[in-house]
């Protein structure tokens, strides 16, 4: 055996698999579109700079996640662990916001984290993201949270919960830490995970992010951001959920959603899955209202979401393989030109096969043909060269028919 094999937390992803993120893919742009949203092609690797600015230096993603390494001219690049950074680079650097209020883009491709693999989660994982530019009303959280329920919906999913909350804005939140901090003097830093230990002062909203059973109990009397909300985040959280409510979307409000990244404020949310054991977030997102200006373009609001779609496909029922209409049987050496012939001729008509290269038993091409799942098998043989009639199984009924090669698509399309 090779001693070539795929590195530890990166997959091979093929058969039906494949076809699990093909349907994920074409359905993203199906409802995507339908919303006026673009397709972004971003590129995998980014200055390091992009990412610690954008998601934040305390982090796990940053500190401990991302796959760093210097370019041959000593400059930190690092492959995207995820893409709104990217988006939000590629709006700026392409002058996305000019002549236009909103800008609607979506992407689907890999993303890449160094954690533990485990089930729904790999090295290299998949994402499928959406983000829009230019408005900061409520009504696009609510439009945004709504086009990513339909997406879930039209691949079939059932059993999800979504979750949202709000985290201010940068007038209400500096409150908010102020009475995160003050609870927290009645705890022992040693109480905490050493993480959480080191970012109690430098940035206490990242605790409430923390998995570790110990800082999940510490926090759990901790204050509620809701009931900081300046006046403007008060409405606008409320009108999100009014219109959520009209459109027939249930929700949980949850006060301790902070998500994994710093640059989130006012609506956040997730859409969890009961299906998939303890990493039962599938989908999520929200506002990052300041990220475009800090990261040097106008002040421009922002929202989006992403996808997890390994932990997708956990969900997903596996999708039949396409339907294989033909198998050219060449029982003739001589045949093979005509063979290749007739295969491109019904191709062209929009019918999907294969057909022998060499010549093999007449038994042995059909067990072939069977195993495919062809629908017909066309027999090339002396005979049928010296005629100019093929002969076509169908493999169903196991009846025989000849026909004229020209006549083939439309008597295998019936």
């Amino acid at each position: 055996m090779s001693s070539m094999r795929k590195i530890r937390g990166f997959s091979d992803i093929m058969g039906a698999e494949a076809r699990k993120f093909r349907l994920m893919e074409e359905t993203a742009s199906t409802v995507f579109s339908r919303y006026g949203y673009d397709e972004l092609r971003l590129p995998l690797l980014e200055r390091t700079e992009l990412f610690a600015r954008s998601i934040g230096s305390d982090t796990d993603v940053v500190q401990k996640e991302m796959f760093t390494f210097p370019d041959r001219k000593g400059r930190y690049v690092t492959l995207r662990p995820e893409a709104t950074a990217g988006a939000v680079r590629a709006y700026i650097e392409n002058k996305l916001y000019a002549g236009q209020n909103l800008t609607k883009l979506f992407t689907v491709g890999p993303m890449f984290r160094y954690e533990r693999p485990q089930k729904g989660r790999q090295r290299q994982f998949h994402q499928v993201n959406a983000e829009a530019f230019g408005s900061a009303s409520p009504l696009l959280d609510a439009e945004m949270v709504l086009m990513l329920w339909t997406y879930l919906s039209e691949l079939g999913l059932t059993n999800l919960t979504l979750q949202i909350n709000s985290l201010g804005c940068r007038e209400c939140q500096p409150e908010y830490a102020r009475r995160l901090q003050e609870y927290l003097r009645d705890t022992e830093a040693d109480d905490f995970c050493s993480d959480c230990s080191e970012r109690r002062e430098r940035n206490p909203l990242r605790l409430l992010d923390c998995k570790q059973t110990q800082c999940q109990e510490l926090m759990h009397e901790a204050p509620s951001m809701l009931d900081c909300l300046c006046e403007n985040c008060r409405p606008h959280f409320n009108t999100v959920l009014d219109n959520l409510q009209r459109m027939g979307i249930d929700y949980e409000v949850n006060s301790r959603l902070v998500r994994g990244l710093d640059y989130y404020q006012r609506t956040t949310f997730e859409v969890m899955s009961g299906e998939i054991g303890a990493q039962s977030s599938v989908a999520g997102g929200g506002r990052y209202d300041d990220l475009v200006r800090q990261l040097g373009g106008p002040d421009h609001p922002a929202i989006g979401f992403a996808c997890g779609m390994e932990r997708l496909s956990l969900l997903l029922d596996d999708p039949a393989p396409a339907e294989t209409d033909f198998y050219v049987a060449i029982l003739d050496g001589e045949g093979l030109p005509e063979g290749m012939r007739v295969c491109e001729g019904l191709r062209r008509n929009g019918l999907r096969g294969e057909m022998s290269y060499e010549t093999a038993s007449l038994k042995s091409q059909i067990r072939h043909a069977d195993r495919i799942g062809a629908r017909y098998c066309i027999f090339l043989g002396r005979e049928e060269l010296e005629s100019g009639r093929l002969t076509v199984r169908d493999m169903g009924s196991g009846e025989q028919y000849n026909r004229e090669a020209e006549a083939l698509p439309e008597f295998l399309g019936r």
